[in-house]
């Protein structure tokens, strides 16, 4: 029976007979259901139930470590860790309840395995026993936000009991999940420095100015586009790791609930279609008006494609409704934002500038670059991806257009349809034992055969031994036991987890602050990812 409905059942006796021991007891239980919903027993890949039975006999410890093995992006933002030690292993995280849900999906011949000698439960009713339901496990890693070249590690885990030997590997499937903020975050940083780079070439503002401006630069448009709202949670938080406009909202509580921060992830008013196209192709001009009288200052976004885009930009927008868009204040924050949602997105975008900028006139900043009146300016938010992104811009400066005058809203692109765990080939993998007392270094190194037939080593070999990671000059690097300088290199990972307990934790605002772009990095800006 699962913890849920053993509370239930519980709670339900409890209150019929008046027992406010019996309730005060299950407080417990009531958390952990509440906290951890989820039964991390059965939260792993069903072989590895088999995996106590392979290991060799007087097995004490297995050290495991995670890293990127390379991939689109030359480093990755370290994040999201936090999000599930607490939400997976923090305090109790197994009950005996769960031991008994999981014992019916996988213990008897009528189970998972369809045998009953792969599924051992003695090994969790041990850790509910002996440790309370707490695990037995000890992990360190980098501090988040911190941005690490890839082929290094970002995190180890060891058990703590050397009964438990079996458990580090164990949690691999639900540790490794880790990959998807730490990917999005990754992504999203990677926009960001293309943003940076044009903004600083195509702009003159001050250092304040354009670090305002480039947090809503990228707008995360993502929820409708990804499988689950853990997603959107989790992914729409790493998301703001970087910039500050989204649509996510959810996203906040992890912030929240799990990074103990006040930062929250900024929207505006916006139209839809089914707003735009309410009154009909001739009504489309009074709710653009509407929209206009409802929000007279601050920013608000009209999509502006339900029928002909350029003919809004350029009777609409540009004669009819010019007056009550240039009475917007001028002030910077109180622009009317015009939104194509179809066709190619450089060439609508190139045409729409050509209208608006017919239409509204522009200035002509200190480098050459034309600038929209600040009551009104454009967002992108279809088809955009990172290398449209980079096209657009790229296509914005040969027509010196300043990149201030648009913005990008993305969806699926950057929560979910561009990127998996082989974005960054992300791995965790065994680098060492102790059998009987004697440690024991451990390696993965494939040959493989390549496209051309010929015979390789492969880049998926895993590294071996006690592992650090040092900040060097050049930036990080892994070093392992074997390295005459091992014990006394300082190690940038810090144990932020041991026996259950939670070691450190880290604020949004400090894991922003790690994230934040050098002025080194925008010399080696991509054009194509």
């Amino acid at each position: 029976m699962s913890l849920q409905r053993t509370i239930k059942r519980k709670l339900d006796v409890a209150i019929k007979a008046g027992d406010i021991t019996s309730i005060k007891n299950l407080i417990p239980l009531i958390e952990k259901a509440l906290d951890r919903p989820n039964n991390l027993i059965l939260c792993s890949d069903a072989y590895k139930y088999s995996h106590h039975k392979f290991y060799p006999e007087k097995i004490e410890v297995v050290r495991s470590y995670l890293e990127s093995r390379g991939g689109k992006f030359e480093n990755t933002v370290f994040y999201g860790l936090q999000i599930y030690l607490k939400e997976f292993l923090e305090g109790i995280a197994i009950t005996a309840e769960d031991v008994d849900e999981a014992y019916e999906i996988l213990g008897d011949e009528k189970g998972v395995f369809g045998r009953d000698d792969v599924f051992d439960r003695t090994k969790f009713d041990y850790i509910v026993k002996e440790h309370g339901g707490r695990l037995p496990i000890l992990i360190k890693a980098a501090p988040e936000g911190t941005v690490v070249d890839f082929k290094n590690v970002l995190m180890t885990i060891e058990n703590t009991d050397i009964n438990c030997a079996w458990l580090t590997n164990f949690l691999e499937t639900i540790l490794l999940q880790v990959w998807y903020p730490i990917t999005v975050a990754t992504l999203s940083r990677e926009v960001k420095k293309i943003a940076l780079k044009y903004l600083q070439k195509t702009t003159t503002h001050d250092a304040t100015t354009l670090d305002f401006m480039l947090g809503f630069v990228l707008n995360d448009f993502g929820f409708r586009g990804v499988s689950s709202v853990q997603s959107a949670r989790n992914g729409g938080s790493a998301h703001l790791v970087n910039f500050k406009g989204s649509d996510t909202t959810i996203a906040n509580l992890v912030i929240k609930d799990i990074y103990n921060s006040d930062f929250r992830g900024a929207g505006i008013p916006a139209t839809e279609h089914s707003i735009m196209t309410i009154k009909g192709e001739e009504g489309e001009i009074d709710m653009i008006r509407r929209v206009l009288e409802t929000f007279p200052t601050g920013m608000v976004a009209c999509v502006c494609d339900s029928y002909d885009i350029f003919r809004t930009c350029s009777q609409y927008l540009g004669s009819e409704l010019k007056d009550l868009i240039m009475s917007r204040p001028a002030e910077a924050g109180n622009a009317f934002v015009v939104r194509p949602d179809s066709g190619d997105p450089a060439m609508t975008l190139k045409e729409v500038f050509k209208i608006l900028f017919d239409k509204f006139g522009y200035t002509t900043n200190d480098k050459g670059y034309k600038i929209l009146p600040p009551q009104i300016r454009v967002i992108q938010g279809d088809g955009v991806n990172i290398n449209s992104i980079a096209k657009i811009y790229a296509m914005l400066d040969d027509l010196k257009i300043s990149a201030e005058n648009l913005v990008f809203g993305m969806g699926g692109k950057l929560l979910q349809a561009d990127i998996n765990r082989d974005t960054q080939n992300f791995a965790t993998k065994a680098s060492s034992v102790m059998i009987d007392g004697v440690e024991h270094d451990v390696v993965k190194s494939p040959t493989e055969i390549d496209e051309h037939g010929n015979f390789i080593k492969s880049f998926k070999k895993s590294k071996s031994g006690r592992l650090k990671l040092v900040k060097t000059a050049k930036g990080y690097e892994t070093i392992t036991s074997k390295d005459p300088a091992f014990d006394v290199a300082e190690d940038v990972m810090i144990p932020v987890f041991e026996n259950g307990v939670i070691l450190k934790e880290h604020t949004f605002e400090e894991i922003r602050e790690r994230a934040a772009i050098s002025v080194e990095e925008l010399e080696t800006v991509k054009e194509v990812y």
